[in-house]
């Protein structure tokens, strides 16, 4: 396959409207993302739908996931969406100010971060720097940065670093490294988490 580059990499079958998408960006085969973006080296494997999200730098979304989905009122005499969505009925004009608020709440992923198979983010969730989300977890709350989540609920299972290495990543916050700096310091990468902190943390980018 022929490598990424500027131009973000759509499969086929794959839906994009109303979404920015970055440089080094893959959209998997059968996607659907409306009123997102997905920002520089992210990307989201086949068959995943975002709704009203925002991706930062170098997620990694899995197979089947969900991030956003929209919601029926809770507040009403019923739950279907002739109440808003009218125009299809012959009931009036579409309820805008319900789609207003639906949009207002925006599920943020993080930078660096992995989204198992068949996860779901709720609206308005926000997804630290750092996280892991297990397969299949419902997610409710915010999730910490470097915390790893599962479940449904979601809740806490463990940290990924401790916290000395977790606020030296944060500090650090290599995700905002253009190209070319990622490229020549690629090698340490592949230090441990906490010799990469000792080396980073404090310098000059």
């Amino acid at each position: 396959m022929s490598k990424l580059g500027k131009e973000p990499r759509v499969h086929e079958g794959a839906r994009v409207q109303g979404t920015r998408l970055g440089a080094y960006v893959e959209v998997g085969e059968r996607s659907v993302l409306e009123d997102s973006s997905i920002d520089d080296f992210s990307y989201c494997m086949q068959d995943c739908m975002l709704q009203n999200a925002r991706v930062l730098k170098f997620s990694n979304i899995a197979a089947g996931v969900r991030l956003g989905p929209t919601m029926h009122p809770f507040d009403r005499p019923t739950l279907h969406h002739f109440t808003y969505r009218r125009e299809l009925y012959g009931f009036g004009e579409d309820d805008r100010d319900f789609f207003a608020a639906r949009a207002a709440r925006v599920c943020v992923v993080g930078n660096d971060t992995w989204i198992g198979h068949g996860a779901i983010v709720m609206p308005g969730v926000v997804v630290g720097d750092g996280a892991v989300i297990g397969s299949g977890a419902v997610v409710t709350k915010d999730v910490p940065p470097y915390a790893v989540v599962a479940g449904v609920p979601a809740r806490p299972i463990k940290m990924r670093f401790d916290e000395r290495v977790a606020s030296g990543m944060l500090e650090i916050a290599w995700w905002d490294w253009g190209y070319d700096l990622i490229k020549e310091r690629f090698d340490d990468f592949l230090l441990t988490p906490e010799a990469f902190v000792d080396k980073y943390r404090g310098s000059a980018r």
